[in-house]
């Protein structure tokens, strides 16, 4: 059997839970927190993480002394590429604000543009390196780089660790 809340129940749970509301210490609003005491990734951060993933990267591949002959020039377009990434993201930082929609269309066809030509330069530069792997290296590159398969779907560009840069 359930009995009737009187008034002044009702009244006083309202009250008890107004109260305890109030002084709860209130949340500072975001744009009042403090700014981060340590930029937490710096450029040399970033560098160091590329290198790293290079380094992992080659020792993923297992080259052979003959094949080691065709890394330089992938390593330096790789390397670039990751170099414009993150002067296009400085550049997106300093930019004024799209004025509309189209501004912002505008914005990531000229980013998706200098993508496609950095990931242009990678493949060419790739190219005589993975006609001398085996097939065997060449299963491990794709999952390395970031690559996923998706029954057919469009490889997004930013997935990539080479543009990561841009996906702050």
């Amino acid at each position: 059997m359930i009995r009737p809340i009187s008034l002044a129940t009702l009244a006083t749970v309202l009250a008890l839970s107004t109260a305890a509301h109030a002084q709860a210490p209130a949340a500072p609003p975001a744009a009042e927190a403090p700014p981060p005491l340590v930029d937490l990734y710096s450029d040399e951060d970033a560098q160091a993480a590329l290198d790293a993933r290079l380094l992992a990267l080659k020792t993923v591949i297992r080259l052979t002394p003959e094949q080691e002959k065709l890394w330089a020039p992938l390593e330096a377009a790789l390397r670039q590429a990751s170099k414009d990434a993150g002067e296009r993201a400085a550049a997106r930082v300093k930019a004024t604000a799209a004025g509309n929609f189209l501004d912002v269309l505008e914005r990531l066809a000229d980013a998706e543009a200098s993508r496609a030509q950095d990931l242009k330069t990678i493949v060419a530069a790739a190219r005589p390196l993975v006609a001398a792997l085996s097939v065997e290296q060449q299963r491990r590159i794709p999952a390395f780089l970031g690559m996923t398969d998706q029954a057919g779907q469009p490889q997004p560009t930013l997935e990539l660790w080479i543009f990561e840069a841009e996906q702050e």
